[in-house]
Parts: C-alpha cells; sequence; structure tokens
C-alpha cells in the first residue's frame, strides 16, 4: 500500500486534476498528454460532475434505485463467500481433522493453507481472462462437487483410511476453487459496484456483511460439529450444508452477478441502466460516454436533469447522427469544388 498511489477518482473528488492525471499515467503506463489517457479522465471528471449535479448521497439513498439493487448482490455475495464453508477449514480445520481420525492434523491445516496462498495466483490471471461471471459459477459448481464427495464419504465410511484420504485431498481440491475464485473475486466484484458519489457507503456495508457472516459461521460451527448434549454432531456432514450453500452460490452468480470485465466504474452505471438481467450483460457495450451525457443534461435547460439514460442515449444518437450527415456533406461540397 505504501508504493501504490492514490486513485484517479480520489484526486477528481478533492479538485485535484493535476494530480489525478498523474496518478492515472502511473497506473495506466502512458504519457500524461496520451489521448487515450485524457479522455478516460475526462469520462472520471464528466461521471463526478454528473453525480454532483444529482446531490449528496446519504445512507438512504444506497437502497434505492440501481444502487440498491447493486447494494443487495454485494451484500449477498460477501455473505455467500462466507457460506462456502471455507472458515470453517482455516478455523476448525486441525481439530475437525483430529477428530475424523486423521493424527498429524495440524500438518494437513499447514498443507491447506499453503495451497489457498498458491491457487490465488490462478485466479487473479482467471478474472480477466474469464470475466467475473464464469469464475464464479466455476468456482461455485467446483466446491459443491467437493463438499458433497467429502460430505457423502466421510458418511459412509466414519472413520476409515479412505475416508480420510478423500477429505484430504477434496479439501485441498475445494480450497483451490475458493481460492481462485470466490476468494478474491467476490472483492473484486464489490469493488466495481458502486458509483463514486455511494461508494464508500456501500462498501461499508458489504463489508460488513461478510464480518457478519464470518462471526456467525465462527460461532455456531462448534455446534454444529462436534458431538455432546446441546450439539448437532454433523462431523463430516456439515459438508452437506457448505454443499447446498454452493449449489446456492451458483444460480446466485447467474441470476444477479452482471460481467463487467474490461468496464470503467463509469461504464458499469451505463450497464445497469440500460441491462435489467444479469445473464444478458456479457454482450453489454457501452455506447454513451459521461461527457456526452453532461453535454446533453446541460444543453437542455430545465429537463436534463430528469432526463432518463434512453432519452439522453437518444438525444446522443442525433447529434451522432447530424454531426456524421455534416461531415459528409462537407466532403461531397470538396467533391464539387474539385
Amino acid at each position: 500500500m505504501l508504493i501504490l498511489p492514490e486513485t484517479p477518482r480520489f484526486f477528481i473528488k478533492e479538485g485535484k486534476n493535476e494530480q489525478a492525471a498523474r496518478s492515472l499515467s502511473r497506473l495506466r503506463r502512458l504519457d500524461v498528454d496520451h489521448p487515450a489517457l485524457v479522455e478516460e479522465l475526462a469520462e472520471i471528471q464528466a461521471n463526478h460532475e454528473y453525480e454532483v449535479s444529482l446531490g449528496k448521497s446519504t445512507y438512504i439513498d444506497c437502497f434505492k434505485g440501481s444502487i440498491g439493487k447493486r447494494l443487495a448482490t454485494g451484500c449477498l455475495l460477501q455473505a455467500l463467500q462466507q457460506l462456502t464453508g471455507v472458515n470453517f477449514i482455516f478455523y476448525y480445520g486441525t481439530s475437525f481433522f483430529k477428530n475424523s481420525g486423521i493424527s498429524n492434523g495440524f500438518i494437513v491445516t499447514v498443507i491447506t493453507n499453503v495451497v489457498n496462498v498458491c491457487s490465488t495466483f490462478p485466479g487473479l490471471y482467471l478474472v480477466e481472462k474469464w470475466g467475473r461471471r464464469p469464475l464464479l459459477l466455476f468456482g461455485a459448481i467446483g466446491m459443491f462437487v467437493c463438499q458433497m464427495i467429502i460430505a457423502s464419504v466421510g458418511t459412509a465410511l466414519p472413520g476409515s483410511q479412505v475416508a480420510n484420504k478423500v477429505l484430504i485431498a477434496f479439501v485441498c481440491i475445494y480450497i483451490f476453487f475458493f481460492a481462485s475464485s470466490w476468494g478474491p473475486v467476490a472483492w473484486v466484484v464489490t469493488g466495481e459496484l458502486f458509483p463514486l458519489k455511494s461508494r464508500a457507503k456501500c462498501l461499508s456495508m458489504t463489508t460488513a456483511s461478510n464480518w457478519l457472516l464470518n462471526w456467525a459461521i465462527a460461532y455456531s460451527t462448534p455446534y454444529m460439529v462436534n458431538s455432546g448434549p446441546g450439539n448437532a454432531n454433523l462431523q463430516a456432514k456439515v459438508f452437506f450444508v457448505w454443499g447446498g450453500f454452493c449449489l446456492i452460490c451458483a444460480f446466485f452468480v447467474w441470476a444477479l452477478i452482471y460481467e463487467t470485465k474490461g468496464l470503467s466504474l463509469e461504464q458499469v452505471d451505463e450497464l445497469y441502466g440500460k441491462c435489467s438481467k444479469a445473464w444478458q450483460s456479457k454482450g453489454f457495450r457501452p455506447t454513451i460516454s459521461f461527457a456526452e451525457v453532461q453535454e446533453v443534461r446541460g444543453s437542455v435547460a430545465g429537463q436534463g436533469r430528469h432526463m432518463s439514460l434512453a432519452d439522453i442515449e437518444a438525444d446522443v444518437g442525433r447529434k451522432r447522427s447530424v454531426a456524421g450527415q455534416g461531415g459528409y456533406m462537407g466532403e461531397k461540397e470538396k467533391d464539387y469544388e474539385v
């Protein structure tokens, strides 16, 4: 964190445009006056001005309209990340392995932690190669299969050497699926969901959802797994519970996670404004910029603030058409002059 630059959006929000340009230049590895960088910075500036024109955001605003939908998606995503059961392995793995008949439970826990760290790196590559939706689906289905195998074998052959070997092997595979998908990607997706105006407030609530479920699982798991009065004594059957939640994760991703691969925060706003179904988001292509939105809102006196995104897009389309016709007529006049 000490060597990373502050985000350009933060500098824009603070009115430090030159520092924003330098920050973006460092992040994109382009010169400050590079056309692509100048265009992106102008888009960030226009988006900020657009949000400022709508007024300040409150916590109540976070629950309204498109932002409310995104907040629900972010909170559920972070909650389901915990309900995959990964922290059951990290928090109680040693005692669980020991109770299952594995003598070197601590060594197995160390191995699962090493697998967790190493498996994160493929996820960092695949999140941009495959996209958010495919990687989250891949992880959810992979975790579901592993947990069903662990629960089935552990229930059918409790305490046997075969069951213990299956437990160790598929716990490691399960950790691989988690660490390469839901571990890092849940944070990537929530970081891309919200506009600058309400970003801090919404992210605070999605993170709170993660820690709330983290606490709930840490508190309740011993009662679910252990034997004795007042306990459920599920043992390996607890993986049926985590596997069920992984199946819910897969459906949740299909139904509610939008594909934001390759989109800026400003373009994500357009995505949610124009695409009503998450499974149709893969084919989305941005058609307008916030610089054009600001131009339209400024040119329509008294009405621009209340125009919908569809109305603004139609107006931008008409202007582009007129500009295109003007350019064509200019070329024709040059031909006549020749």
